[in-house]
């Protein structure tokens, strides 16, 4: 059973490159990496513009931001595995050329239909393109070089996520309020040609030809596709308007049923000595389970969070979108650093590191809802900057050093499927987190609109949306204490273990 299971993944090849090379080949990747994120955070700004200019809806509206995300989610897992299985390289470079086509599809649309196609198409090549990275950066480092590697990808990712409204702000200022919007997505069309011409260059083969069958598990992908679906589907229709659909909420059921079916296939499918789409053997390894786990709350929260201060300033103090995304430069800027200082730390000190690191951002969630609500409005946006500084330092020792304690006792073979489940999880929690934060806001608003004045209403529906944000942050240091704990004692029984021993 064991041998077809291993005849399944070609053997991944050794890849024997000096360090510049290594480090050359894992500039491309987090840069792709970097614009693929980009596309979650800098559109939001940019909704108020695309409403304007196409009369698009609130539910078009949401789908616009969402849609990208389920369709990211949706390829993440069935590419991470055809990557561990074939050229990671022919993977990456086919995805980041479709991402880039998509990009200039989105540019020029002339209505919301069109714009909407193009983002889930964007998403697709997305997530196709990201668990090859993941893949690529496990295969490349070992060790304390893999930790470094993985704080430098953390540290770009939260650069990137942070830095998203304000870029977005900038090329809506530049290119004006009808058409500023179209500049967010044709800025990626010189940025993809170039990673496309880096990635050719600077990117190694991965593996041999091989004239085995793709293993792909059909019934498990298709199974997969609908739990996925269900699941998010009705928190991507989630506005807070009245309006909402209440039925949408049935979906959930239908995820419960096919959640169930999906398990149990994959079961039977491992037990015929076949590989499935999901080995759930990887849950059995704490670090992992725990990490992922971990992850995909942090990033329920993570996004919404900028989403709820960006749309504060705007609707609430009135600021402009360049000047609402520059309050979160500073959280870009600590982020990296101490992303980069946690990939170091994490080898020496472990889960303890990102344990401090959700501590200093739930002490940032209420720095910021306390200004929202207390500060004078002239001061607000300078205080809000000030907390999301310090919060940065917060959060860039949670992404990169739990990416890397999730990932240090998983096989290099199964590195870009591993990688791509705890994607999933981002993805997954990133729009569950965001729907539900968005809808306690907009909730608040139609509630309160005509009862109260508009500053006041603001403050109501911002301090109920961070609320859900402050639980899931709380949620996800609750995961990493008990990790933190888990390994406390792992350590304890293997020092008596040698004590033992010894004597």
């Amino acid at each position: 059973m064991a041998k077809r299971t291993d005849a399944a993944h070609p053997a991944t090849q050794n890849i024997q490159l000096t360090d510049p090379q290594k480090w050359r080949a894992f500039a491309v990747c987090v840069t792709v990496a970097a614009i693929t994120i980009l596309d979650l955070s800098k559109v939001n700004v940019a909704l108020p513009s695309i409403e304007s200019a196409l009369g698009a809806g609130s539910t078009e509206l949401q789908l616009i931001v969402s849609g990208y995300v389920l369709t990211f989610g949706l390829f993440l897992v069935p590419m991470g595995r055809i990557g561990d299985q074939r050229s990671r390289r022919g993977l990456f470079i086919i995805g980041l050329s479709v991402f880039t086509l998509a990009s200039v599809a989105c540019a020029v649309a002339p209505d919301t239909t069109t714009l909407l196609v193009a983002r889930l198409i964007q998403g697709m090549a997305a997530g196709t393109q990201m668990p090859q990275v993941l893949g690529l950066i496990q295969q490349l480092f070992q060790g304390k070089e893999r930790a470094r590697a993985f704080g430098l990808f953390g540290a770009t990712i939260g650069v990137a996520t942070a830095f998203g409204p304000t870029i977005g702000g900038l090329l809506i200022a530049i290119g004006g309020a009808t058409d500023g919007w179209r500049w967010i997505f044709w800025m990626n069309l010189p940025l993809g040609l170039i990673a496309i011409a880096l990635a050719i260059w600077l990117l190694p083969a991965t593996r041999g030809r091989s004239h085995r069958k793709l293993q792909l598990d059909p019934v498990g992908v298709v199974l997969f596709g609908i739990t996925v679906v269900a699941l998010m589907l009705p928190f991507l229709f989630t506005t807070g308007s009245p309006t909402d659909n209440p039925s949408r909420w049935w979906f959930l059921v239908i995820f419960v049923l096919f959640a169930g079916a999906f398990y149990a296939w994959e079961r039977r499918y491992a037990a015929q000595g076949r590989v499935p789409l999901i080995p759930f053997s990887l849950f059995r390894i704490s670090s992992y389970r725990n990490g992922t786990m971990l992850q995909a709350i942090y990033f329920s929260a993570l996004p919404a969070m900028f989403l709820l201060t960006t749309l504060f300033l705007q609707g609430g103090l009135k600021l402009e979108p360049v000047f609402a995304g520059m309050v979160s430069i500073g959280f870009a800027l600590t982020s990296a650093v101490a992303s980069w200082l946690g990939g170091s730390l994490v080898t020496r000190y472990g889960r303890i590191v990102v344990v401090w690191g959700l501590a200093i951002v739930l002490m940032c969630v209420a720095a910021l809802v306390a200004t929202a609500l207390f500060s004078a409005p002239a001061a607000t946006a300078y205080i809000m900057a000030a907390a999301l500084f310090f919060g940065g330092m917060g959060g860039g020792l949670v992404i990169s050093p739990n990416q890397t304690l999730t990932l240090a006792d998983i096989p290099v073979k199964q590195g870009g499927l591993a990688g791509s489940v705890g994607q999933l999880g981002q993805r997954i929690g990133t729009a569950v987190g965001s729907a539900i934060a968005l809808a306690l806001f907009y909730a608040t608003i139609y509630r309160e609109t005509d009862s109260a004045a508009d500053i006041v209403v603001y403050h109501d529906a911002y301090g109920y949306g961070m609320i859900a944000v402050a639980v899931c942050i709380a949620v996800a240091l609750v995961i990493a204490v008990v990790d933190l704990s888990s390994r406390s004692k792992k350590e304890a029984k293997r020092a008596g273990k040698k004590s033992v021993k010894s004597a």
